[in-house]
C-alpha cells in the first residue's frame, strides 16, 4: 500500500533483473567428492536429531537435501553418514538412491523416538540411526563406504557436505547453532559459505518443505508468483487473501524484528501499482528470520489478518485494527545488498487532521481505505512500507515497553512544555504517531526532546497506541531537559489542598519510590496541608491474602515525606471490603488523606464501632452548619455506582477554625472502552456510564451540603479517570445551588489557558484524569497542575498531582 517509490537494485553478479528484483542464474554440475570450496549442485539443507524426544513433534529424526542447480542429479550409490560429533567415534551410514529435482528435496528417515505426535512426511530413504539432539556432524557422500576421517578438513575433502551442529567437533569452519528437541539446522539461503555457523539456523523443523531461517528448496532461483504485496494488501483495511496461501511474492527485506512475541520482517515491493489505498509493505512472520536487510527474496506462506488482543479481549469482538502478514513462510533469497526502496517523508502536511472519520460507531474495516479520509486510513495505506519524519518532537516519553511518541504536526494543538493535546471528545491529535525501535533499544526521551535527523522505519500497528514506526534508524536525541513545576508556597492565610495518584503504592516498592514520591510532596507541591492520595495498597500489595490495613504503607509514606524535609503528615483513611474496589488483584487500592496537623485539623465524626467501609455518610446540621455523620465516611458504599470501584472519602477539617469540606475520589477507570485507534469510531465508552453515575452520586452530596450552607467550602478533587469535556465532568458542574444560578462546582483545569490543561500523558496524548473542583464561592482561588511525571521517562507515577491554595 503506499508510497510507490520505485528504485534500482543492484544486480547480483551471477543474475538477472526479472521483475524488477535480482534473481541468480542456475547452473547444473555435479560435486566433486573433495568440498575444499562452497558445494554448488546437492547440498544438505536441514538436519533434525529430536525427533521422538521430550517435547518434540516428530517421532523421527531425519536429514533433508536439496538441489540448487537447474538440472536432476542421481543420488544412487550416495549416501549420508552420521558422526557423534565428538573426538571418538565412528560414521553411520543410510544409502540413498534415485534422482532429485532442481530446487527438490529429498528426505532421509532415520531412528523412531517413543515420544513426538508426528510421522514424518513421505521420505525418500530411510535409516535407523539414533542422531542426538543437540550435536552431531552429517556427511553427503558420493559412496556408501563409511568414512574414517577423524578431523574436520579430511572429512570436509571426503564429502560433498558437511554439517556439523551444536558442538561437534567436524564441522565446516564452526558448527551450526541452535539444535535442540524442538528445533533442527536448516539452511539460511542458497549460497554455501563452507561455514556451518552461517549457512544455518535453528527453527520448528520442516521436513520435506521449504526452511523457515531462509533459503532452501529452489536455491538461488526462482520466478516471482502471480502475486504482489499491493495485491495482497488490497484496497480495503482486510486482505483480499485472508486466509490464502501464496507463492514466491516478491520483496525487498527493509527492517527484521528479533525480539518480542512478534519477530518476523519486513519486505516491500520495489515495482508500486497506481493505487494509493494498496500497501506495497508486509510484514512475514517467522521465529527465526534468517534473511538480511537489504536480501531480495521471495516468500511463500499464508496470508493472515493479525488482530492484537489486550488481556480478555476476544476476536471478533476486538475493536483493534489487524496486521496484515504472511505466515509460515518459506523464503528464497536471491540476492544480499540491495538498495531498500526510498522512505517516505512524512511533512506537517502529509497526514489528514481527521485521526478518524465519524462512522456512528461503525467498523471501518466495512469502507475503503481512503488516505485522504484520516490518520487512520493514511497510515493503513502504508502498512508495511517505509517513512521517515524528520526532526521529530517528543510527545509521549519513553516507556518500559520500548514505546514513546512523535509529532509529525508540531503545530497541531501543543501544550506548553511540548506535547501534544487532546481538548475535545473523539479529537485525537492526527500527527500523533508511535516509535518503536526495531532492534529493541531505549532512546530515553522525555516530552520536548527532538530526534534529530531522521527517523524512519516501516509502518507497524500496537493495541496501544495505534500505527508505529518500527525506527531502524532513529534521530540523535536533542534533550530538553524539561524542568519540573515548583509549586507556588502557600502563605499563612492559606489552605493549600492537592491530589496525587501514587500508581499502586505498596510496602515492597522500593525506597527510591518513596523518596520521589516524598521529594515531589514536599518540593515540588511545596508541602501542602491536605493531600488525597489515589492508589494506596494495603499491607501486602498485590498478594491476595485478605489484607486490608494500609498502614504500613502509609507509615513508610509519611516517613519518607519526613526524611526530605516535609512536616509529620497523619492521616485518614477507610480499609475497603477485601476485593471490592478494582485495581490489581489483591491491592485494595483506596483513597487516603494525608494532612499536616501543625496547620491543620481533622474532625474526627461518628462512633468507633461503626463498619465505615459499608456504611455511608451523609450530611446533618450540628450548630447550624452542615457536619458529616461519619468522618471520615464514604458516600453511598452500597451503591452500584461504586462496584468494583473505589468509594469517595469525605472528610471534615478545621484550618484556622474555619470548617473545610475535602472529597476524595478514585473514578472507574477506562478498561472496557474501544480502542481509540481502533476499527469502531467513533469508539463506544462503555465505562463512561458508570463515571456519569459516580459523578452524579457526587454532586448530590456536595448538593446537600450546599443547601445547608452555601457559603460552605467544598473541595472535590482525585483522579476522575476522565476528560474536562465528558459526560461525567459535566455530571459533577451542572446544577445551581439553592436556585442562586450559581454552578455546584467549578472544574479548576478548565481555568487554565488552554495549552496547560492536562494531568497525564497516555499514548502520547496530554490529557486531563485528574481534576480539583470547588464549591461556588470559595475564595482565593490559586491553582497549578504540578508536572513531574507524565512527561518524562522513569517516571514515579503516571499521574501528575496538583495543586489548590484557598482562603476559607
Amino acid at each position: 500500500m503506499r508510497v510507490h517509490v520505485k528504485f534500482g537494485l543492484t544486480r547480483a553478479t551471477a543474475g538477472v533483473a526479472v521483475g524488477g528484483l535480482a534473481l541468480a542464474a542456475g547452473v547444473a554440475v555435479g560435486d566433486a567428492p573433495a568440498s575444499a570450496t562452497p558445494a554448488t549442485s546437492v547440498v544438505v539443507n536441514e538436519v533434525y536429531g529430536g525427533g521422538g524426544n521430550s517435547g518434540a513433534t516428530y517421532t523421527n529424526d531425519f536429514v533433508e537435501l536439496t538441489n540448487r542447480s537447474g538440472a536432476a542429479v542421481s543420488l544412487d550409490g550416495w549416501s549420508v553418514q552420521y558422526h557423534s560429533g565428538g573426538a571418538t567415534g565412528t560414521w553411520q551410514v543410510t544409502a540413498l538412491g534415485g534422482s532429485l529435482a532442481p530446487g527438490g528435496f529429498y528426505l532421509i528417515g532415520e531412528a523412531k523416538g517413543a515420544g513426538g505426535t508426528q510421522a514424518l512426511p513421505e521420505t525418500q530413504a530411510t535409516g535407523t540411526i539414533a542422531m542426538s539432539a543437540t550435536a552431531g556432524t552429517i556427511a553427503l557422500v558420493q559412496g556408501t563406504t563409511a568414512l574414517t576421517c577423524a578431523d574436520s578438513a579430511a572429512c570436509q575433502s571426503a564429502s560433498t557436505d558437511l554439517v556439523g551442529y551444536g558442538t561437534a567437533v567436524l564441522n565446516e569452519t564452526a558448527p551450526a547453532a541452535g539444535a535442540s528437541n524442538t528445533a533442527s539446522v536448516q539452511r539460511k539461503d542458497a549460497a554455501d559459505s563452507d561455514d556451518n555457523s552461517a549457512d544455518f539456523g535453528g527453527a520448528d523443523p520442516t521436513p520435506g518443505a521449504a526452511n523457515t531461517v531462509g533459503g532452501g528448496g529452489g536455491g538461488g532461483g526462482g520466478e516471482p508468483g502471480p502475486l504482489r504485496i499491493h495485491d495482497i494488501q488490497g484496497a480495503g483495511w482486510l486482505s483480499p487473501q485472508d486466509g490464502q496461501h501464496v507463492t514466491n511474492v516478491p520483496g525487498i527485506v527493509t527492517a527484521i524484528r528479533s525480539a518480542g512475541s512478534s519477530r518476523g520482517y519486513w519486505i516491500q515491493d520495489p515495482a508500486p501499482d497506481a493505487d494509493p489505498a494498496t500497501s506495497e509493505g508486509v510484514f512475514v512472520f517467522t521465529s527465526s528470520p534468517g534473511v538480511a536487510v537489504g536480501d531480495s527474496v521471495l516468500v511463500t506462506g499464508t496470508v493472515k489478518d493479525y488482530y492484537p488482543l489486550a488481556s480478555g479481549d476476544t476476536l471478533p469482538a476486538t475493536s483493534n485494527l489487524s496486521v496484515t502478514e504472511i505466515g509460515g513462510p518459506s523464503v528464497s533469497v536471491l540476492s544480499h545488498g540491495n538498495a531498500l526502496p526510498a522512505a517516505e517523508v512524512i511533512t506537517p502536511d502529509t497526514v489528514p487532521a481527521a485521526y478518524a472519520p465519524d462512522l456512528g460507531g461503525g467498523d471501518i474495516e466495512s469502507t475503503p481505505v481512503t488516505p485522504a479520509r484520516s490518520a487512520l486510513d493514511f497510515w493503513e495505506s502504508r502498512e508495511g512500507m517505509r517513512v521517515e519524519v524528520d526532526d521529530a518532537r517528543v510527545v509521549g516519553p519513553s516507556n518500559s515497553f520500548g514505546e514513546q511518541y512523535v509529532t509529525t504536526k508540531p503545530a497541531q494543538t501543543p501544550t506548553y512544555r511540548g506535547g501534544t493535546e487532546l481538548l475535545a471528545e473523539n479529537a485525537v491529535p492526527s500527527g500523533r504517531v508511535e516509535v518503536v525501535p526495531a532492534d529493541g533499544s531505549d532512546p530515553g526521551v522525555s516530552v520536548g526532546d527532538v530526534f534529530q535527523g531522521a527517523t524512519a522505519g516501516p509502518v507497524d500497528y500496537s493495541l496501544f497506541g495505534g500505527y508505529t514506526i518500527a525506527a531502524t534508524q532513529v534521530g540523535a536525541v536533542q534533550h530538553k531537559n524539561l524542568p519540573p513545576i515548583v509549586a507556588t508556597p502557600q502563605d499563612a492565610g492559606q489552605l493549600a489542598v492537592a491530589t496525587y495518584n501514587v500508581e499502586n503504592l505498596a510496602p515492597g516498592d522500593p525506597a527510591t519510590k518513596y523518596a520521589r514520591l516524598a521529594q515531589g510532596i514536599v518540593t515540588n507541591l511545596a508541602r501542602p496541608d491536605i493531600v488525597a492520595v489515589e492508589e494506596v495498597q494495603d499491607n501486602t500489595g498485590a498478594t491476595d491474602d485478605g489484607v486490608v490495613a494500609a498502614d504500613q504503607t502509609l507509615t513508610k509514606l509519611t516517613a519518607a515525606i519526613t526524611a526530605a524535609g516535609g512536616p509529620k503528615y497523619d492521616w485518614r483513611e477507610i480499609d475497603p471490603v477485601n476485593d471490592q474496589d478494582g485495581g490489581q488483584p489483591g491491592g485494595n487500592i483506596r483513597v487516603v488523606f494525608l494532612f499536616n496537623p501543625a496547620r491543620v485539623s481533622f474532625v474526627d465524626r461518628g462512633a468507633a464501632s461503626v463498619n465505615r467501609s459499608t456504611t455511608p455518610t451523609s450530611v446533618e446540621r450540628v450548630h447550624g452548619r452542615p457536619a458529616l455523620s461519619l468522618s471520615p465516611g464514604r458516600i453511598d458504599p452500597a451503591s452500584t455506582a461504586w462496584n468494583s470501584s473505589r468509594k469517595p472519602l469525605a472528610g471534615e477539617f478545621l484550618f484556622r477554625n474555619k470548617p473545610v469540606f475535602v472529597i476524595a475520589n478514585h473514578f472507574a477507570s477506562k478498561l472496557g472502552d474501544q480502542n481509540a485507534d481502533g476499527r469502531y469510531q467513533y469508539p463506544a465508552q462503555s465505562s463512561a456510564v458508570q463515571r456519569a453515575s459516580q459523578a452524579k452520586e457526587v454532586h448530590d452530596f456536595v448538593g446537600q451540603i450546599l443547601k445547608k450552607d452555601l457559603l460552605a467550602d467544598v473541595v472535590v478533587l482525585g483522579d476522575l479517570n476522565d476528560y474536562q469535556f465528558s459526560p461525567a465532568l459535566a455530571a459533577l458542574r451542572t446544577g445551581s445551588t439553592s436556585g442562586r444560578g450559581l454552578p455546584i462546582l467549578t472544574d479548576l483545569i478548565s481555568t487554565l489557558p488552554r495549552d496547560e490543561r492536562y494531568t497525564y500523558v497516555y499514548d502520547g496524548i496530554s490529557e486531563v484524569l485528574d481534576h480539583i473542583l470547588v464549591s461556588p464561592l470559595v475564595r482565593g482561588v490559586r491553582y497549578q497542575v504540578v508536572h513531574v511525571n507524565a512527561e518524562y521517562t522513569g517516571q514515579t507515577s503516571d499521574h501528575d498531582p496538583q495543586v489548590l491554595r484557598l482562603t476559607p
